[in-house]
């Protein structure tokens, strides 16, 4: 046996390089090794930074610094797999830093890791690749990329991965995502509501958590609604909210049931379910302020339906929530508010409401600090007092109508919305409309509404101030605020509802003649008829207000419309300014006072009213206005004209009014403080009347009435005027002397003794509607007017004739009826 020889150690090849171990101390090498062509280096660097990265935010910014990211962004797709983890776990700690995440949008790494997320890739790529998409989903941006590559497909399919910190990261990836409404249909249409479900089953409340925040956002869609009732989600949120250890779930699982009961079918599943009555019992039992609030919402979205209104009314849901007002917490009394909001749109709801007194509670709470309490409080109150006189009563007992005026103002756009309403419901009743206005100046406290920029508040404003105009007092205190001229500009709104509900108060606060008066200073009637030429913009509430402004001030509505009808009643202070288009604005009277005698055609104006009645009067209803105010209405009111003519004292008093008609047309003093123009006395006018009462009004038949008023004005202004020599006959000429013996453009009508066709038809009208004959005034061309009376014939073969229209001739055969539409007729009314 030979001698054994020891083996001898093949030496390593020349061109090998020996192993060398490197322990690195600065976070820049091992950036440096993640370019290396070594996979047991790139894996061990990997790791490294992982391990760096993860002590903090500061170490993340380094690596940045260092250009640790492009890489490492590389590195995700690597074919080892050990690398491929590495880099992950680096990628997905990286990205919690906001400065990486902007440079992986650049770097556009979504495509990359959604393309790791399949099933047989390591379950730590899956952990550290959801991460990072769960941080990078936070932008808009990164969450269109991530729907557009179709991450949300194995995203779902995570869901239901074994490793916890998966579910959590996918779940809340999915969570970011849903807040699109394209990702929330995907959901549905990818069937991720039964692994979401799942999910409420985990041993990790934020898992919970995640899923029931994901379910609040997707179940806002209808269709993923039904989907949740087949998946039977209510009994899976039902047993979360019996179980005492998911307290902290409540809430969320309350949000998830709130969205579900906006559909109808939910609401009557949730009957049989028992999650109805578990609601009441939230409210009911106290419990975190957070989950009665959220309890409370979702009774208000099963409210929303008129047969859940009725069984909420069976099991005394308004006592719970007239209970829970009482709770010191904004959020819950906010949200109880609403509820009641809601409920009281059950006619019976609302009697319970004012039975258990809980009206009052809520009329306190306008008084909270808090904005969101208070337009709650007003809104349920604007719910409550809806329709229901004895609600309205009771806001006022518990004095509500001055926390209501002084939310007027306040800052929160909301409360100021619903307080509105709210006083336009009360002032359907007339004694709490007086109490409004007088005592509370609502009027005062709307002018700001009226000029806000919100749309709903200017329509909320708008309402209040037509239902609160209907009184005079409330019309007087708005034309002394100063809150005519906010709301005739909103008749040239462009939003619709305003404009129509502005010309609405308009029409109402026409209702007298100082209000019209001064709109129509503020351009009113302009604006009206620009309106109502639009065949957009025109509605019947516009004709309403143009037609009620002209109705209060008919000297305007006859100078445009050419037309008085016999119920347009001349009153003292009218005048005929001639005939205007529509569209011009026609001059007050007082303004053409002011104006220097000229060639144009005179303006007739009619006043029978003593000076000294009207001084009287003027001050009375200057001191009715206001204490401080001076009333300077161009147009006399017609507030104690009356038809029964005043009778004249001694001569004394003709020759004084004689006197002040010879000195002009001089402006009175007022109690020595402001100078008030007014109209003079016209006493032939006056002794007109008390002529036409003593011989018209005997006549016993109706023909012969308008024949006598007829011979009294033709005999008053020159006689008759052949027709054949009527271009002879010198009316112009003599109102030319009139004008300049009274040295103004203006002329009672009284006093023109030599006049044509119109001057007659005024004077006639005039004359007629002091002692109460019915008549109509009509306007035609060049200088031609005409009356229209309605006659009944004698009955033949016991039928009664249909009466007719006739005109009444003032000028040539004095009385002459002559039936409308005939050739003399005709020949009347034109050259």
């Amino acid at each position: 046996m030979g001698k054994k020889v020891k083996k001898e150690v093949e030496p390593p090849p020349k061109d090998a390089f020996d192993p060398l171990p490197i322990e690195s101390k600065q976070a820049a090498t091992v950036v440096l090794m993640l370019d290396s062509p070594e996979e047991d280096v790139l894996a061990k660097a990997c790791e490294a930074i992982h391990r760096f990265a993860e002590k903090g935010d500061e170490n993340r910014s380094s690596l940045l610094g260092l250009g640790a990211m492009e890489p490492l962004t590389r590195l995700i797709s690597h074919e080892d797999k050990t690398v491929r983890r590495n880099a992950f776990m680096a990628v997905g700690v990286m990205a919690s830093n906001n400065d990486v995440r902007r440079l992986m949008k650049k770097l556009n790494i979504i495509p990359s890791i959604i393309s790791k997320l399949l099933p047989e890739e390591d379950v730590v790529v899956h952990e550290f690749a959801t991460l990072c998409l769960a941080s990078l989903s936070v932008d808009f941006t990164c969450k269109v990329q991530i729907f557009d590559h179709n991450g949300l497909e194995p995203l779902l399919r995570l869901l239901s991965s074994p490793d916890p910190d998966v579910k959590k990261n996918s779940v809340e990836c999915i969570f970011n995502l849903v807040q699109d409404l394209p990702s929330r249909v995907a959901v549905r249409e990818l069937n991720g509501l039964p692994p979401l479900l799942e999910l409420l089953h985990s041993d990790f409340p934020i898992i919970q958590q995640l899923a029931l925040q994901t379910l609040e956002s997707i179940t806002k869609d209808a269709e993923t609604r039904t989907a949740f009732r087949v998946e039977q989600g209510f009994n899976r949120l039902l047993e979360l909210l019996t179980t005492k250890e998911f307290s902290d779930l409540h809430v969320d699982a309350l949000r998830v049931i709130s969205n579900c009961l906006e559909d109808t079918e939910s609401t009557k599943l949730i009957q049989g379910t028992g999650v109805l009555e578990k609601l009441l019992q939230f409210i009911i039992t106290p419990t975190s302020p957070e989950v009665q609030t959220n309890a409370v919402k979702a009774i208000s979205r099963v409210a929303q339906n008129s047969e859940n209104r009725k069984i909420l009314h069976e099991q005394d849901v308004e006592k719970a929530l007239i209970d829970m007002l009482a709770v010191e917490n904004e959020g819950v009394r906010t949200a109880v508010c609403r509820a009641v909001a809601v409920m009281s749109n059950n006619l019976s709801s609302k009697d319970t409401f004012r039975n258990l007194d809980g009206i009052r509670p809520i009329v306190q709470l306008l008084n909270s600090e808090g904005n969101e309490v208070k337009e709650a409080a007003a809104q349920a109150l604007s719910s409550l007092t809806n329709g229901n006189e004895l609600n309205a009563y009771a806001v006022s007992e518990a004095k509500g109508e001055e926390l209501l005026v002084r939310l007027l103002q306040d800052s929160c756009s909301g409360a100021v919305i619903h307080a509105a309403s709210v006083l336009t419901n009360m002032a359907s009743q007339e004694a709490l409309r007086c109490n409004i206005i007088i005592t509370h100046c609502a009027m005062k406290a709307l002018l700001e509404p009226l000029q806000s920029t919100d749309n709903h508040t200017l329509i909320s404003a708008t309402q209040a101030v037509a239902a609160l105009a209907c009184n005079a007092d409330g019309r007087a205190e708005l034309r002394n605020a100063g809150g005519l001229l906010p709301l005739v500009k909103l008749l040239k709104s462009n939003n619709t509802e305003i404009r129509r509900n502005a010309c609405w108060a308009v029409s109402v606060c026409a209702n007298d003649e100082p209000t019209a008066t001064e709109m129509c200073k503020l351009g009113a009637l302009e604006i009206l008829q620009e309106i109502n030429c639009s065949l957009n913009r025109k509605n019947k509430f516009s004709e309403a207000a143009l037609q009620r402004l002209l109705d209060s001030n008919l000297s305007v509505k006859y100078s445009l419309t050419g037309r008085l009808s016999h119920t347009d009643i001349i009153a003292d202070g009218f005048y005929d300014p001639g005939q205007a288009r529509m569209g011009d604005r026609v001059p007050a009277l007082e303004d053409i006072a002011k104006q220097v005698i000229n060639q144009h055609r005179a303006i007739i104006a009619v006043n029978g009213k003593p000076q000294d009645q009207v001084t009287a009067e003027s001050v009375e209803d200057r001191q009715q206005d206001s204490p401080t105010e001076t009333r300077t209405s161009p147009v006399l009111s017609s507030k104690g004209s009356s038809r029964t003519p005043s009778k004249m004292k001694g001569k004394g008093r003709q020759e004084d009014g004689k006197q002040r008609d010879e000195d002009g047309y001089k402006p009175l003093q007022d109690a020595g403080v402001v100078e008030l123009w007014t109209l003079p006395y016209d006493a032939a006018f006056h002794c007109l009347i008390t002529q036409a009462a003593k011989v018209v009004l005997p006549q016993n038949e109706e023909a012969e009435t308008y024949t006598a008023l007829a011979t009294l004005v033709c005999d008053a202004m020159g006689g008759p005027v052949d027709i054949e020599k009527q271009h002879d006959f010198p009316w112009q000429l003599h109102l030319s002397e009139l004008k300049f013996e009274l040295r103004s453009n203006i002329i009672p009508i009284g006093k023109i003794k030599k006049g044509t066709y119109y001057h007659r038809a005024l004077l006639f009208k005039a004359l007629a509607d002091r002692i109460g004959v019915s008549c109509s005034l009509v306007r035609g061309e060049y200088c031609r007017a005409w009356n229209e009376v309605l006659l009944s014939s004698s009955p033949k073969n016991g039928f009664y004739i249909q009466p007719q229209h006739y005109i009444i001739d003032l000028m040539h055969q004095p009385g002459n009826l002559l039936k409308c539409g005939t050739p003399a007729a005709t020949q009347y009314q034109t050259i």
